[in-house]
Parts: C-alpha cells; structure tokens; sequence
C-alpha cells in the first residue's frame, strides 16, 4: 500500500458527509481470507446504513483489517494508525476500529500505541461490528466517555457468522473452512484464527449457488489447509474431493480454485479430480517452505521432500499440463547454507510456474520465534535474493513453452495500464494478455499465445 498523506484540504473535505448516515473505508493487509473478512465488514456496515467511501479521509467508520504473518504489514498497520490520527481533530465524530488477526494477537499494544483507536476486534467476531459502531456512535451523541469494547481473550471456535447478501461478481471469494491444526513453528494462524473447523457443505453449496445465479462464474475456496475440509462435520465427514465434485454440478458455475491445499493431506482422490472434473482448474498452489528434511522437521511441517516430490509426480503425470506454484521461506532459524542449497537444488528439480518467496519473520509467541538461532537479516536478504533470480529464470523459461499454445481464459476486463487490452488468468493460471472487444469481458475465450515475460503471457484470439 502506498503511502497516505492526510493533507489539510482533506482535513477540511473529511467533515462533509455524503450521505446521511455516513461512510466507510477498509484498509485490508494479508491474504486472501482477509480480503474476503473485509467483504464481511462492508457488508455489515451497509445493514445499517453506511456506504462505501471513495477514500479514507472521507469515511465516517475506518477500519484496519490487519495481517500477523509478517511484521511488515504490522508496521504499516500502525504506521497508518499514526496517519490517521488527525482525523481525529478534524472530524470528532470519525469513528476507528482495528480487525484482524494483528488485532487478536496484539490488541493490548494497539490500545497503548494508538488510543485514537475505538475498538479492537479478533477475527472470529465480525459479526459484532454492527453493534460495537452502533455503541461508540451513542456514546458520542450522548457525549458519554468511551471506554473501548473488551475484546474476547480467546479466539471464537465455532464457524463465523456470516453475511450472505454479498454482491455478485465475476471471480467470488467463498471461505470453506477457518483455522489450522498443524501448528506449523513459523505461524500464527492457529492463534489468531482457532482450531481447523468446516463449514456446512450445503451452506458452502447454497452461498455459491447465490452467486452464480447473480452471475459469478469464478469461485476461490478459502482455508488454511484447504484440502483437509470436511473432517468433524456434524454432516459427517465430507472429503474435499467430494464438495469439488458437488460445486461442478451447480449450474452457472463455470471455474473452481481452490488455496491452500497441504501436501500431507493431497491425497490420489483430489488428484484424480482435477484431472476428471471439468469446472476444476488444472492448476495447484502446493506450499512447500523448505527443500530441507531437516527445516522441514524444524518448522514442524508434517511431510519430507521425497513424499512432497512424489505429489508433484503424480499431478504431472496425471495432469501433463498442470500449473504448479509455492511457498518458499528463506532464513528459517538454524538454517545453514548447505540447506538453503538444497532448497535451490529442489526448487531447479520440480521447476514451479511462480513462487511466493519470504524472508523468515520472527513472530513474537511462536516456538520459531522464541529460538536463538535467528539468521542474520543480511544473511536472509542475500538467500532470498538468491532464490528470486533462480525462480524468475525458470518462470520465464516456462512461460516461453507456452508461446503456440491455445489456452482458455476468462475475460476479466482491461489491463490496468492500457484499456485497449483484456486480461485474464488462463485455467493453469497463466495471466494473458491480448486484444479484443469489451463486449467479451466476462466470458471463457480461446487465445493463441504470442509472446512471454517474467509477469505473463501476450496473446491473439484464437
């Protein structure tokens, strides 16, 4: 996010309101389960009356919905808090909240380095934003002290409630599952967001079947490790096969995604329906972190690199023309040159599409966090550096095989930097771009590959 700049015009704009309840504005960090948390929100906050504001300095509700997996999106969490603080002066009657997973780890230190703020709110409890606004706002018209709304020690373990009215679009979000059991050294999912718990398949199904027939053709199903879905349901267990297949027979639905599976739990079911089912897209986000059995062990994630090889085998064997893509930490504690190199030897072996690639980021309250070992941050720069060439070479070398090759792609809409061009993500999820008539936009296209770079391919309508 680039850098906000409250100026004194904004200051002077920000206390004019367009409409007569007012306005909101959500700044989201993180991933795909906050941006999809963020939906939620607005959503919630248009039941009682607020609109969606064009920017931040003219919304009377600004909520921060946060990101703890990294520090750096906590440092521009807080680094915005101070931004905004003006607002406070400018516009008594601006009313702040702090959501997400920063907000359930961290809620004591936000309290104490930004008392401008009104509320915290863990990430299990979205449901309540409606009332903890609907309170501040009283007490501020009744000029009452406002004392900030205790949030819950623990996270809610139960499924979230949830707002359905959702706006129908092109590409849809649809969470299946909330919280992770794995424990993995490095996180701090399971306690910002609980123990692993699924949603109702047929409440998966019904939200899903509501979009589509607003005219979603595109679902992306949310969770943590999202192919452990279906264990502990009261429906009894439901393989994450089984909802796949369940979705494909929805009319309407054209495309489903899915992110992030774990490789333990890939199982030969799931890969014998991204090949057979035909809504299912031939393309797989297999988080790997470490080429290292001994990182690996380390950061307590539950496979080797030989069982972690054999998946990718078998989805190319199965599936020749499969999209691969991962996560890869560099720097983990203790980690030693010999081992950052076996992740490079794994990464030139398996030869991914795209990769995700971070330094590793002390986590305060985690097992990783807490050891001594930590790699020095030159150390972890000069690894990651590293790793990125590598990974852009073979990404480029990749997307150069595609030139020739017809791929299906859905419309999105223009290029951001040039209107005269559609884009879209092919079904190994191949970003294309390509000339043609906006009328298209929207629909599944035929495109013959023309050309390549390091960000996508270029393409012609076939």
């Amino acid at each position: 996010m680039s850098q906000i700049v409250v100026s004194p015009r904004d200051l002077l704009n920000a206390s004019r309101p367009k409409t007569q309840r007012g306005t909101y504005y959500i700044q989201t960090w993180g991933c795909q389960m906050n941006e999809e948390d963020s939906e939620q929100m607005g959503l919630y906050l248009e039941t009682i009356g607020f609109e969606k504001a064009d920017n931040i300095t003219q919304a009377h509700v600004i909520l921060l919905n946060t990101c703890s997996v990294r520090r750096k999106p906590e440092d521009k969490a807080f680094s915005l808090l101070g931004e905004i603080e003006p607002l406070r002066w400018a516009k008594p009657d601006v009313i702040i909240g702090v959501c997400g997973c920063m907000a359930q780890a961290r809620a004591d230190e936000i309290r104490r380095r930004a008392p401008h703020v009104d509320f915290v709110l863990g990430t299990g409890d979205i449901g309540q934003l409606p009332a903890l606004v609907e309170e501040v706002a009283q007490k501020r018209r009744f000029q009452k002290r406002i004392e900030l709304p205790e949030r819950k020690g623990n996270v809610v373990e139960d499924v979230p409630q949830r707002h359905l009215g959702r706006t129908p679009k092109l590409k849809a979000f649809v969470p299946i599952q909330y919280g992770c059991d794995k424990f993995c050294t490095f996180c701090i999912v399971p306690t910002t967001r609980g123990r692993e718990r699924s949603r109702p398949t047929l409440d998966i199904l019904d939200e899903v079947a509501t979009l589509t027939t607003g005219g979603t053709k595109e679902v992306t199903l949310l969770g943590q490790t999202v192919n452990s879905y279906g264990k502990n349901l009261l429906e009894g267990r439901v393989p994450f096969s089984s909802l796949l297949w369940q979705l494909n027979d929805l009319p309407g639905l054209e495309r489903i995604r899915y992110t992030s599976p774990y490789p333990r739990d890939f199982r030969a079911d799931l890969i014998d329906t991204i090949r057979d089912c035909p809504k299912v897209m031939e393309h797989v986000h297999l988080p790997m972190q470490s080429g290292d059995d001994a990182m690996l062990k380390e950061m307590h994630r539950l496979y080797t690199v030989e069982s972690y090889l054999e998946i990718v085998q078998k989805l190319r064997k199965q599936i020749p023309a499969i999209g691969l893509t991962t996560d890869i930490i560099v720097g983990f504690p203790g980690e030693t040159e010999e081992q950052f190199a076996n992740t490079l030897s794994i990464m030139e072996k398996v030869r991914f599409d795209g990769a995700f690639m971070f330094a590793y980021s002390i986590r305060p309250g985690t097992p990783a966090g807490d050891r001594i070992d930590q790699v020095p941050e030159k150390v972890k720069k000069e690894r990651l550096a590293r790793l990125i060439a590598l990974q852009n070479t073979i990404t480029c070398e990749i997307n150069e095989a595609y030139v020739g090759r017809t791929l299906e792609v859905l419309i999105e809409g223009p290029s951001p930097k040039n209107p005269k061009i559609l884009q879209g993500y092919s079904r190994e999820f191949k970003m294309v771009h390509f000339e043609g008539p906006i009328e298209r936009i929207g629909r599944v296209a035929e495109v013959r590959v023309t050309g390549s770079q390091l960000w996508g391919l270029r393409g012609e309508l076939a």
